[in-house]
């Protein structure tokens, strides 16, 4: 099977650089091109990542003398690749028509950008909880007036620690009213150079510009339905969010209490559900779906960030120290690795899905 032709624009940024080591070897996807903003367009990517690569494994080969394109061009982009990945840090504004202009152009985009997340016909998807929601694309595609482009986002990338695991007990028939979340969330999720070491060195910051209103507004886009090519939220779910900043480098933790509309399952029933639960992606066999979604950890002191994050290719979701709540009816702490399963590698999923459902034909 030949492989689809990738490219990657924002690929200097943290995202990007995760998208270019994450797709290395990719069965399904080839980097062929990478673009980013004009102060690194007409360098090659080994000069426009020079002194800030921040991956542990090198570059690439095949990429460190690829020219960087100006991710505004997006007639470069689509004379040269099948699928783009978007990974550009600029205002909001900019993101969303420059992704439109893209999807218009027919050429497919998977977003890790907040630009689109409430569009009210591109989906936000967690692979394994909504990979229902691409039947919207059809519609999409009507807007942009062709049968190719179309723009696909991920969630907010703390949403991912604790979604699943809730998710899975809504599908199994114990649907959620209340929950009220705590997230410890890694430096690396405010990018490069991200925060200052003197704010975040011996210190917790409980701010995060943004976070809260998304932790809180976000699943319940999730969780929703399409009603007549557009998203309509779920409303039976009230969500109270904290977040805050912890002195780690990567791993996305969530101290969750969650209140059950009726009946609630047993901690034993709890338990698993979680650890049977699989979805489309694993019947799929997609290659960087888990192979285990959810994985309970039954010490006392797990998930931990630096022990529990890279579980299966850093995909999986970890939780733990499930046990009663004095207000709502149980609490539990959920971990994913945020620049991974929270960013590239779940754009990477959500794209992998995408082709399985045959979007990228």
């Amino acid at each position: 099977m030949s492989k689809l032709r990738v490219g990657v624009i924002g690929a200097t940024g943290m995202v990007g650089q995760n998208y270019i080591r994450l797709l290395d070897n990719h069965p399904w996807f080839e980097v062929v091109y990478t673009a980013a903003s004009t102060k690194s367009a007409g360098k090659t990517y080994q000069e426009a990542v020079a002194g800030r690569w921040l991956m542990e494994e090198s570059i690439p080969a095949h990429l460190k003398n690829v020219r960087v394109e100006d991710a505004t061009n997006v007639k470069a982009a689509g004379e040269q690749c099948d699928l783009i990945f978007s990974a550009i840090e600029t205002d909001k504004k900019t993101v969303r028509e420059l992704e439109d202009l893209y999807a218009s152009s027919g050429i497919p985009v998977v977003s890790n950008n907040s630009a689109h997340r409430h569009t009210s016909d591109v989906p936000m998807v967690i692979a394994e909880v909504n990979p229902h929601h691409l039947d919207i694309i059809e519609a999409q595609r009507k807007r942009f007036g062709n049968n190719k482009g179309f723009i696909v986002v991920k969630p907010n990338c703390s949403v991912q620690s604790y979604m699943t695991p809730v998710y899975a007990l809504i599908k199994a028939g114990f649907p959620v009213s209340k929950m009220i979340i705590s997230t410890m969330q890694a430096v690396s999720g405010a990018g490069y150079p991200g925060v200052a070491s003197l704010d975040i060195v011996d210190n917790v910051v409980p701010y995060i510009g943004g976070e809260e209103e998304k932790s809180e507004i976000e699943p319940l886009k999730i969780l929703g339905s399409i009603e007549n090519g557009a998203f309509k939220n779920y409303d039976q779910i009230r969500i109270s969010a904290h977040c805050n900043r912890v002195p780690v480098i990567d791993g996305h933790l969530a101290c969750v209490s969650i209140e059950f509309e009726d009946a609630k399952p047993s901690v034993e029933e709890t338990i698993e559900i979680w650890e049977g639960f699989s979805a489309l992606p694993q019947e799929l066999d997609l290659p960087f779906a888990p192979l285990q979604p959810i994985i309970y950890k039954k010490e006392q002191n797990r998930p931990q960030t630096r022990k529990d994050r890279n579980l299966d290719k850093a995909m999986a979701v970890s939780v733990g120290r499930l046990r009663d709540c004095n207000v709502f009816d149980y609490r539990f702490v959920g971990l994913s690795h945020n620049t991974v399963r929270g960013a590239a590698g779940g754009g990477i999923l959500s794209a992998e899905l995408a082709k399985a459902k045959g979007y990228l034909d």
